[in-house]
C-alpha cells in the first residue's frame, strides 16, 4: 500500500489527531525534518485543543522513538513470559500464522478470539480492517466492555444514546458538579471551560472518593464511599422534590416515568443516603440546593463512578437529574458523559458484519478473559480457545484479576500473536509479536467522546523500521489465508473515507484536519431525546422486558464496604497522572515523574496498621497480592485506599500490579467491569 508521505524537505508540519482514550480527541501538528518527526505539539486553529496538549502527548516523539520499540516481526523461542524471541521476516511470519489460524479455523473458527480495546481510538486502525477479518473467518466475538459499557448503557437506556451537551457550554455554567473525573489530568481542555466558568462566579463542586488533584481546585470536595454515587442522585432527587426546586412543565413534556421515580426517590432521605456514602448530612442538603436554585446547572461525569456493581443504574441516576430541573433548556445546563453517540458513523460500511453471512459466533466478554481462557470445551462455552489476536490492548496488565490471566496466557496450546509498539506484559507471551505504526505513521480518523468534532489523522512520517499498520496487517493476513474478497483491497485512507461516508466532506478534512458536526446549542431544549419515547427515559421498557427493573435505584457494591472483617478497606485504582492505562509505562521521562507503584492511605488507616510514607506494603485478599509503596496522604478518605495504576507488571515492585486484587465479577448494566469495587488489606513488609 502506498501513503502520501512528504518528501524530505528543510521540514514541514502534518495535521493529525491524538489516538488516546481520552475525551479531549485533540488535533496535533507534527513538525518533521528531512523525514524525521521532530515535535509535536496542539493545533491552535482547532478551538478544542487551543493548542495545548497534555505532558504523555507532548512527548510523543519520545514514544515513536524509543529505543525498546519493536521494529521487526519477532518468533518465541523460549518459555511462554519469558520474553525470549528472535527476528524473523514478515513473510514468514505471516505464513505461518495464517497457516495455524486456518488449521483452527477448518475445524474451530470459534475458537479463535479477537481481544482489542482503546490503544487507539481510531476507526480504521482499531477495528476497520481487523472487524472484516474476523467477520470473513467467522471467529468469536469480543464484548468490548473493559471501560465504559455500564455508564454507555445508562445513557442508552435514559437520554437513548452517548449524547449529552456540548462541552464549550460548561464556560457558561453557574454550577458545575465534576462527577467521578479528575479533569485536571484526565480531561485538561474541559478544565479550560470550568476555570472561566470559576472566574465568571460559578460553583464548582467536586464529588469523587479521592481528593484528587481537581478536587483540590474546586470549592468543595464530596469524598463519598466508592459505589454509593447512586443513593447520593436520589437522595438530591428527594431533595429536589421536597423543596418543590422541579420543572413540572419539562418533567411533564419531555420525561417518562416520573411519578414512579419520584416515589423512589423520596424513600431517600438525606440523612439515609449519609449513612450509605459516609458524607454529612449538610453536605447532600446544601448541593441539592445548589443544584436546585443554582442554576443554568452542568454535570460532568467520568467513567470512573460506573466502575462497580451498581455503576449503570447510579449513572442511570445522574443522568437523568438535569430533565428534573430543566437543566437542558439551557445550553449551559445538562450533562456530559460521552458525545460519541452523536457521530454519523457508518459502522456497517466499516466493519462489514455481513461477511458473517448466516454465521453467529459466541461473544466473550474481555472483562472475564482470565476465566475464559482456562474454561474447557463444553456445551455452554463452545471450543476451548486455542488461538488469541491481541491489538491495542495489554491485557496481561490490564484485565481483573490477573493471575489467571497469566495463568490462561501461559498455555503452551494457545497460539497468541500481538501486535505492538513494545515488548510488554502481554507481547512476552506471544508466539509472534508483529510491529505496528504509531500514530505519526499512519492513517486514522477519529471521533471523539469529548466534543463534537471529527478529526483526520494523516502520516508524518514513513513508518519506522519494518512497521506495519494494524489494517495492512490484516490485509495481509487476509489474502494469505484466501480471503477474496474486493474489501480486503481497500487501503487506509479508502477505510478513512469510509467512516463517515457522506455524512462529513472529506475535503474538509483533508484541508483542516477536523470538521465540526452540526449539533445544536442545547440540543434536548425541547425534548427530543434519542430513546424510543423521544423523552427522557426514567422508566426503560427496554430494561423492564429484559426483566430488570425499569426504574434506576442504589445497588450495594459487590464487596460493600464492611461486608468482611478480613478486607476491611475499599479500593479504588485510578490512573496514575502520567500514564494512560498501561500505555506510556515504558516512557522513561513520564515513569521518571511517577517513580515507582503507589498506595494512598489515610493517616488513621495507615496509624492503624503501622505504615508510614515509602514503606513497601502488600495489598491482598483472596484473589491475590501486590507490592508498592505506601503514600500517607490526604487524597485517602479513611477506609479506601487508592492504588495508582496501571504499571506494567514486570515494572512493578514484585512483578505485579493492581490487578492482581480486582475482580471479574461484572456491572449490573452493560456486562462491565468492577474494577472500583473490590475490598483488599494492607499490611508493611
Amino acid at each position: 500500500m502506498t501513503h502520501a508521505i512528504l518528501p524530505p524537505a528543510e521540514s514541514h508540519v502534518v495535521r493529525g489527531a491524538c489516538p488516546h482514550d481520552c475525551p479531549d480527541t485533540c488535533a496535533l501538528l507534527t513538525t518533521v525534518q528531512e523525514g524525521r518527526a521532530i515535535r509535536v505539539q496542539g493545533n491552535p486553529d482547532h478551538a478544542h485543543t487551543g493548542g495545548v496538549l497534555c505532558t504523555k502527548v507532548a512527548r510523543y516523539t519520545e514514544r515513536t522513538y524509543h529505543p525498546e520499540r519493536i521494529l521487526q516481526p519477532l518468533r518465541r523461542v523460549g518459555p511462554k513470559g519469558s520474553g525470549q524471541f528472535d527476528p524473523v521476516s514478515w513473510s514468514e511470519a505471516l505464513d505461518d500464522i495464517a497457516a495455524r489460524l486456518n488449521a483452527i479455523a477448518a475445524r474451530e473458527p470459534e475458537a479463535i478470539l479477537p481481544y482489542s480495546y482503546a490503544g487507539t481510538m481510531g476507526l480504521v486502525q482499531s477495528e476497520g480492517m481487523a472487524a472484516r477479518f474476523f467477520h470473513r473467518l467467522g471467529a468469536a466475538q469480543l464484548d468490548r466492555t473493559i471501560c465504559a459499557a455500564a455508564g454507555g448503557e445508562a445513557l442508552l437506556q435514559t437520554l437513548g444514546g452517548k449524547v449529552g451537551m456540548k462541552v464549550e457550554f460548561f464556560a457558561e455554567s453557574k454550577l458545575i458538579l465534576i462527577w467521578g473525573s479528575n479533569s485536571i489530568a484526565s480531561n485538561l481542555h474541559f478544565w479550560r471551560h470550568v476555570q472561566q466558568a470559576k472566574r465568571d462566579g460559578a460553583r464548582i463542586v467536586c464529588i469523587d472518593p479521592r481528593r484528587t488533584e481537581t478536587a483540590d481546585k474546586c470549592h468543595e470536595h464530596i469524598a463519598l464511599r466508592p459505589g454509593t454515587d447512586g443513593a447520593l442522585a436520589l437522595a438530591l432527587m428527594h431533595e429536589l422534590v421536597r423543596n418543590d426546586w422541579l420543572d413540572t412543565d419539562y418533567l411533564a413534556a419531555h420525561t417518562l416515568g416520573w411519578e414512579a421515580l419520584r416515589e423512589r426517590a423520596l424513600q431517600w432521605s438525606p440523612e439515609r443516603a449519609a449513612q450509605v456514602c459516609g458524607i454529612p448530612v449538610q453536605q447532600i442538603i446544601a448541593l441539592a440546593r445548589d443544584y436546585g436554585t443554582l442554576g443554568p446547572a452542568a454535570i460532568r461525569l467520568n467513567y470512573g463512578m460506573q466502575r462497580v456493581r451498581g455503576g449503570g443504574n447510579a449513572a442511570r441516576l445522574v443522568a437523568g437529574l438535569p430533565a428534573l430541573i430543566g437543566a437542558w433548556r439551557h445550553r449551559a445546563g445538562g450533562a456530559l458523559l460521552s458525545s460519541s453517540g452523536h457521530f454519523p458513523i457508518d459502522r456497517a460500511a466499516l466493519h462489514r458484519p455481513d461477511l458473517l453471512g448466516a454465521r453467529r459466533p459466541r461473544t466473550i466478554n474481555m472483562v472475564t478473559i482470565g476465566d475464559d481462557l482456562l474454561r474447557e470445551a463444553s456445551s455452554d462455552f463452545g471450543p476451548k480457545i486455542q488461538a488469541l489476536i491481541v491489538y491495542n490492548s495489554n491485557p496481561v496488565a490490564v484485565a481483573p484479576e490477573s493471575a489467571k490471566v497469566v495463568q490462561g496466557f501461559a498455555r503452551e496450546d494457545l497460539f497468541t500473536v500481538v501486535l505492538e509498539h513494545f515488548q510488554t506484559d502481554t507481547a512476552d507471551y506471544a508466539d509472534y509479536i508483529l510491529p505496528a505504526t504509531t500514530q505519526l505513521e499512519h492513517w486514522d480518523i477519529h471521533l471523539s467522546y469529548g466534543h463534537t468534532d471529527v478529526l483526520l489523522n494523516r502520516p508524518a512520517i514513513a513508518p519506522v523500521g519494518q512497521a506495519r499498520t494494524n489494517a495492512d496487517i490484516f490485509r495481509a493476513l487476509a489474502a494469505r489465508m484466501g480471503f477474496a474478497d474486493p474489501c480486503f483491497s481497500e487501503d487506509d485512507e479508502t477505510l478513512c473515507r469510509t467512516a463517515f461516508g457522506d455524512a462529513v466532506p472529506f475535503d474538509d478534512l483533508l484541508e483542516k484536519g477536523f470538521a465540526t458536526l452540526p449539533i445544536p446549542d442545547a440540543p434536548f431544549a425541547r425534548g427530543g431525546f434519542p430513546t424510543p419515547s423521544g423523552r427522557c427515559e426514567f422508566f426503560s421498557a427496554r430494561l423492564a422486558a429484559q426483566g430488570l427493573d425499569g426504574l434506576p435505584d442504589h445497588l450495594p457494591n459487590h464487596e460493600p464496604a464492611g461486608s468482611d472483617h478480613r478486607y476491611p478497606l475499599a479500593m479504588i485504582s485510578p490512573p496514575a497522572r502520567n500514564f494512560l492505562n498501561s500505555t506510556f509505562v515504558n516512557v522513561q521521562s513520564l515513569r521518571d515523574i511517577e517513580g515507582e507503584p503507589v498506595l494512598e492511605i489515610s493517616e488513621a488507616d495507615a496509624v492503624a496498621r503501622g505504615i508510614a510514607t515509602g514503606d513497601v506494603v502488600r495489598v491482598f485478599n483472596d484473589r491475590g497480592s501486590y507490592h508498592c509503596k505506601a503514600t500517607v496522604s490526604p487524597r485517602a478518605r479513611s477506609g479506601v485506599v487508592n492504588g495508582l495504576g496501571i504499571w506494567w507488571r514486570k515494572l512493578g515492585l514484585n512483578g505485579t500490579n493492581v490487578n492482581e486484587v480486582t475482580s471479574q465479577k461484572l456491572t449490573d448494566l452493560g456486562r462491565a467491569p468492577v474494577f472500583y469495587d473490590c475490598l483488599v488489606e494492607v499490611a508493611g513488609l
